[in-house]
């Protein structure tokens, strides 16, 4: 094996991949061994760095160099200059926005410096697709630490004195549910991990699975070694090949290493496991119907209990965990529970993956401690609110969370104090507003997200979120009445108290957090007929100044409906009957003479 003196990771995760980091990986590879460096410089390909918005990322070891936006004909000169010469190439390398000054070591970016990795603490450092880089980072350590010196009651206890809960939305304490699994008697159990990430804008465990799958494997063998089990399935959306395919490479890696299989390290300990597809509904994230959907059944959930612990997957007792929390289980066992409890706050501990999107400067896949304030994420992390502008809102928990104002910025992250706040942890997904951001029209997306992927099977969310929609939709078209706010919020809680599964018992939570937040704007779009962001086109209305309009003609020209008269050098008029608020007319104008009102 070549002894490496410097290594190049380039990122794969799926958005570098997009931006062609696979024919970057292969000019780097190609250029060294013209130059016959190859034995010196290893080039890797790894999981995602997290920093999405600078993709795609090459980074250069041991120096720490971090560059971003690097293209296919940016190497022969990262070759020539960084590797053969020791010069960085300032005009590739992060740039801090505050001080406008080069970042030449990682860790000296904001974007890392509050980052506590331990879900993805080899996403970006390994190759995915190579069982001994995972190996080399005390991969499978932990499954022979438990196969061979714990009983499946002793690693339990350490699951549950780390205080580990369920990463997928419940934060349901994951070591009680591994012991309720235990307790429950059959001649065949099984475990489950979820890996139907659904929400808008959330994409941590696909990362996850990308950059790191065999952590998510040794976790689902000590997982069955624990509770009783020989089986093991993903369920995985087929429209994530790139994790589907690293998932199918590691599991046929550990089978080859013998670390999936029979007799498991010589312990007696069997376990397999198999990957399960699913189709992309959104309902199926919910256990229940996550395993219905395994079954061969329709994706829809059922009523609880019995919990799946006790019948789940062919009536068996099933263990069912989300890919995050499978992820923090190896680091547990190799470090400790008490190491594990330390991080984060009394309730909630260790740390949590977020993916951060919307009108943010640092778009990114992030994982912070449990406790940290949602200014530290937007602010410190995430780098503030593009353009320069205001912070509006945060929603987090994806369709199921809610929206929270610049009040709750200094609130510390972890579930209760979410649920406190009128939104919910969720999986992970934040996402972020700003002053052009309509509330009302925010509230009926996320409703329309809900409305399209719910199952229909209660009648509460089918029904009733389909009310919802309607009202929400007269309102954002000026026909709503003052009497619709009442009656969003009546039905909103009615939703909630009765529908059968998570999905329609969350799904109001939109709707009821802006009506607590931001009910001026609901008051706007129904006494005034004005959308106060100018999002809702309904409620536009352009109207030519007369003091400003020179008579140019461009307006009228442009006007795709003819709804604009008038004589050259005369102002021109709108006839809004006409109107079809399509905004030609504003974005052509150039002396600032039509506004928005």
């Amino acid at each position: 094996m070549a002894d490496y003196t410097m290594h190049v990771l380039v990122c794969g995760g799926t958005g570098c991949k997009a931006s062609q980091s696979e024919l970057i990986k292969l000019n780097f590879q190609n250029r060294l061994s013209e130059l016959g460096l190859s034995d010196e410089v290893q080039v890797v390909m790894t999981g995602c760095f997290g920093f999405c918005e600078k993709g795609p990322i090459v980074k250069i070891l041991p120096d720490n160099t971090f560059y971003v936006h690097v293209t296919p004909e940016d190497v022969t000169e990262l070759v020539e200059e960084h590797i053969v010469k020791g010069r960085k190439v300032e005009r590739l390398l992060y740039v801090d926005p505050e001080t406008q000054a080069s970042v030449h070591d990682a860790k000296g970016m904001e974007f890392y410096k509050k980052q506590v990795r331990i879900a993805l603490r080899n996403c970006g450092f390994i190759n995915p697709e190579n069982i001994d880089e995972y190996i080399a980072r005390d991969g499978y350590a932990a499954l022979g630490s438990c196969l061979l010196e714990k009983t499946p009651e002793e690693t339990i206890r350490i699951i549950k004195d780390s205080g580990l809960r369920g990463r997928g939305g419940g934060g349901f304490p994951t070591g009680l549910k591994w012991e309720i699994t235990r307790k429950s008697v059959s001649d065949q159990k099984y475990v489950v991990c979820n890996a139907d990430e659904g929400d808008p804008g959330a994409f941590m465990d696909r990362s996850i699975l990308e950059g790191d799958p065999h952590s998510v494997i040794e976790a689902m063998a000590i997982c069955g070694y624990c509770i009783g089990a020989d089986k093991g399935l993903v369920y995985i959306r087929a429209e994530y090949p790139l994790a589907v395919e690293r998932l199918k490479i590691a599991i046929k890696q550990a089978r080859e290493y013998g670390l999936l299989g029979e007799d498991i390290m010589g312990s007696g300990f069997n376990f397999d496991i198999e990957i399960r597809y699913g189709a992309g509904a959104f309902v199926c994230g919910e256990e229940t119907a996550l395993i219905h959907s395994m079954e061969g059944l329709r994706g829809e959930p059922t009523v609880k209990p019995p919990f799946p612990a006790e019948s789940g997957y062919k009536g068996k007792p099933t263990n069912v965990n989300n890919v995050e929390t499978f992820a923090n289980i190896p680091p547990i066992i190799n470090k400790g529970a008490g190491w594990f409890a330390a991080i984060g706050t009394e309730k909630s501990k260790g740390t949590k993956v977020f993916a951060l999107a919307g009108k943010i400067n640092n778009v990114g896949l992030i994982e912070v401690p449990m406790g940290t304030t949602l200014r530290e994420v937007i602010y410190d992390i995430g780098g503030g609110i593009k353009d320069g502008r205001e912070f509006k809102a945060v929603q987090t928990g994806g369709p199921s969370g809610g929206c929270l104002t610049k009040d709750f910025l200094d609130t510390p992250i972890d579930y209760d104090n979410l649920l406190a706040a009128g939104s919910m942890m969720g999986s992970g997904g934040m996402i972020v507003m700003d002053e052009t951001d309509c509330m009302v029209s925010i509230a009926k997306f996320y409703l329309e997200f809900t409305l399209d992927e719910s199952c229909g099977k209660c009648a509460p969310c089918r029904i009733g979120n389909k009310r919802l929609h309607e009202i929400l939709e007269r309102i954002t078209e000026g026909n709503g009445t003052k009497e619709d706010l009442d009656r969003l919020r009546m039905l909103s809680t009615v939703i909630k108290d009765a529908s059968l599964c998570g999905l329609g018992q969350t799904s109001p939570n939109p709707v009821l957090s802006t009506l607590d937040h931001f009910y001026d704007e609901y008051l706007a779009h129904v006494d005034s007929k004005t959308c106060p962001s100018g999002q809702c086109k309904a409620l536009l209305k352009y109207t030519i100044l007369e003091d400003k309009c020179t008579g140019c003609t461009l307006c009228f020209r442009n006007c795709p409906v003819g709804a604009i008269s008038g004589e050259k050098r005369s102002p021109h008029y709108i006839d809004q009957s006409l109107c079809i608020k399509c905004g030609v007319c504003y974005e052509k104008c150039k002396f600032d003479a039509i506004i928005i009102g």
